[in-house]
C-alpha cells in the first residue's frame, strides 16, 4: 500500500500525566480520567458554555450557550483540555469546508514534502499560495486540526459523511458510530435523524479510547441508548479467519478513480490472505440514495433553521418596518446562498401537494435502504469494505467551480447511506495517490458492534503502515523546513 513507517502509537501506551502540571485541573494532583492532559478540538457546532458558537455563519456570530454540548462535558470531566473551535461549512452544509464566514479550510496535506515534490516535478510553475487542495467536509476544521498535530483528537459531526469524508482527504482516522450510541444533546442540528458526533484521530486505539468516554444514554437526549456502555480496548493481534467481509457490487460508482478501486482490491485481496471470507453482495437500493438523502436532509434542514428568527439570539436585521420585514431580513442576510438553498428545496417537499409525492416517498425509500444493511448482515457477512471517496483531495480553484449541491453529492455517494440506516463507519488511511495525497477504505459494521468495527480496522491500519503528514516549508532566507507530524499522542 504505502512506504513502511512508524504508526501512530496510541494514547493507552503513553505517559501522558507529564503534559499537564498537577494541581492546575487534576485533583490533589491524581488525574481526572484517561483523556488527563490531552489536548482536543470541537467542531464550531457544538455548544460550549462560555464560549462563542457560530455553526461558522453570521446568524450565530456572536452567540454564546450557556452551557456544554454532552460530548464536550464528558472529554473535560475525564481531563481533556479544549485548545479551539474548529471550522466548517455554514451550518455543516457541504462537502468541502468552504463555505463558511470565516473562509475555507486548507488542508495540512498541500504543504506535505509528498504533495510539493510531487506537484514541482509535473507543475514546475504552479503558485503555492493559491494551489491547495481542500480537506473536504463539513469537519473540514477539526481533520485539519488533528492531520497537522495541532491537537491529538477533534470531534466533528456526521450527518452524510461529514467526518469520515475530511479524514479520508486529510490522511486521518474518521469515525462515525451507531445513531444513539453518543448525545446529540448540544450539537446544533442539521437533520436529527442522522445527526451523529463524529470522532477524528490519529490512529483507531485512540478513536476507541475517545469513544469510550462519550459514547452511553444521555437522559438529556432521548434517542440514546438506554444501556450502560462500558469501554473497551482493542487487541494487538486480531484473527480475521471468521471474519466474512462483504463487497457491495452497487459501491462501483461511475466517477471511481483508478486509484481508490486498485487499494479497494487489494485491501480485500490482502483481507482475504490473511484467512477472512471475502464475498460480493448487493445493495439494489444504493441507487436511489442520494436522491433520498437529499429530500430529505433538506426537509429536515427547513424545519430546524426555523428556529433562527433574529428574535432570541444570534444575528438581528435592523430593520423596524414591521415583523415579518425583519424576519426576511434577518434570515436573507444571516444565511448565505447554500443554507437558504436548501431551505427554499425543504419546504418545497413539504408543501401540502408535495409532502406524499417527495417526503413520504424518500421516507419508504429509506427504509429499502437500510433494509439492504440488514438483508446484507443477515447473509452472513460481518463487515462491508468500500470506498470512502471517489479519489483523493480537489484542488480549491476545481472544487469551487461546482456548485455546494453537486459536489455534495459526489463527495458523499459512499458515505450517507450508513447515516440513513443509523450504522457504525469508520475511515481508514491506505495510502497516497499519485498526487502525494491520502486515500482511504471505510468500513460498516453492523449497528452497535463497534468493537468489531475497530478491531478490523485496527488490523487494516496495521497492514498497510501510513506514513503520517511531512510538512515541507520553505522560509524566506530559502531554509526548508521538514517536520513531521507525529503521532498525536507521541511525547
Amino acid at each position: 500500500m504505502s512506504a513502511p513507517c512508524s504508526i501512530p502509537v496510541p494514547l493507552l501506551n503513553r505517559d501522558i500525566w507529564s503534559l499537564r502540571n498537577a494541581g492546575d485541573q487534576s485533583a490533589g494532583g491524581k488525574p481526572l480520567g484517561v483523556l488527563d492532559g490531552i489536548p482536543f478540538a470541537i467542531k464550531d457546532n457544538f455548544s460550549t458554555k462560555n464560549i462563542e458558537t457560530t455553526c461558522a455563519s453570521q446568524m450565530l456570530k456572536g452567540y454564546i450557550p450557556p452551557y456544554n454540548a454532552t460530548v464536550v462535558q464528558r472529554l473535560l470531566d475525564q481531563g481533556a483540555v479544549l485548545m479551539g473551535k474548529t471550522n466548517l461549512d455554514e451550518f455543516a452544509m457541504g462537502s468541502g469546508s468552504t463555505d463558511s464566514i470565516f473562509g475555507p479550510v486548507k488542508n495540512p496535506w498541500s504543504y506535505s514534502k509528498q504533495f510539493r515534490e510531487k506537484r514541482k516535478a509535473c507543475c514546475p510553475d504552479s503558485n503555492e499560495s493559491s494551489d491547495w487542495v481542500i480537506t473536504g467536509g463539513s469537519s473540514g476544521g477539526s481533520a485539519a486540526s488533528v492531520s497537522a498535530g495541532t491537537c491529538y483528537v477533534a470531534l466533528g459531526s456526521d450527518t452524510g459523511g461529514s467526518t469520515r469524508n475530511p479524514a479520508c482527504h486529510c490522511g486521518i482516522v474518521g469515525l462515525k458510530p451507531t445513531y444513539g450510541l453518543v448525545s446529540r444533546h448540544g450539537l446544533i442540528p442539521l437533520v436529527n435523524s442522522m445527526d451523529v458526533p463524529g470522532i477524528l484521530a490519529r490512529c483507531v486505539d485512540d478513536a476507541a479510547t475517545v469513544l469510550g468516554v462519550i459514547a452511553g444514554h444521555d437522559p438529556q437526549d432521548a434517542t440514546t441508548i438506554q444501556d450502560h456502555i462500558l469501554p473497551f480496548t482493542l487487541p494487538d493481534v486480531i484473527d480475521l479467519s471468521k471474519l466474512c467481509v462483504g463487497i457491495p457490487k452497487e459501491y462501483h460508482a461511475p466517477g471511481l478513480s483508478s486509484e481508490i478501486l486498485s487499494i479497494w482490491t487489494k485491501a480485500a485481496d490482502m483481507m482475504e490472505k490473511a484467512g477472512a471470507k471475502v464475498v460480493e453482495v448487493s445493495m439494489p437500493h444504493t441507487r436511489y440514495s442520494i436522491v433520498c438523502y437529499h429530500v430529505l436532509c433538506t426537509a429536515e434542514v427547513a424545519s430546524n433553521m426555523a428556529r433562527f428568527d433574529g428574535l432570541e439570539y444570534g444575528h438581528r436585521a435592523d430593520i423596524k418596518d414591521s415583523t415579518e420585514a425583519m424576519y426576511s431580513a434577518t434570515r436573507r442576510g444571516g444565511f448565505n446562498d447554500v443554507v437558504r438553498g436548501r431551505i427554499l428545496s425543504g419546504n418545497f417537499f413539504l408543501l401540502k401537494q408535495n409532502y406524499e409525492k417527495y417526503f413520504l416517498k424518500a421516507q419508504k425509500v429509506r427504509r429499502l435502504i437500510a433494509d439492504d444493511f440488514v438483508n446484507a448482515f443477515k447473509s452472513g457477512v460481518d463487515i462491508l469494505l468500500t470506498p470512502t471517496t471517489l479519489g483523493d483531495a480537489a484542488p480549491y480553484l476545481d472544487f469551487i467551480q461546482e456548485d455546494n449541491r453537486t459536489r455534495s453529492a459526489q463527495e458523499d455517494v459512499f458515505t450517507q447511506c450508513a447515516n440513513m440506516a443509523g450504522v457504525p463507519a469508520i475511515t481508514v488511511p491506505a495510502g497516497l495517490s499519485s498526487r502525494g495525497l491520502p486515500l482511504g477504505l471505510q468500513f460498516i459494521g453492523q449497528a452497535f458492534c463497534e468493537q468489531q468495527l475497530l478491531s478490523v480496522a485496527k488490523w487494516f491500519e496495521k497492514q498497510t503502515n501510513f506514513c503520517p503528514l511531512v510538512l515541507h516549508k520553505t522560509h524566506d532566507n530559502g531554509h526548508i523546513d521538514k517536520r513531521q507530524s507525529k503521532s498525536a499522542f507521541s511525547l
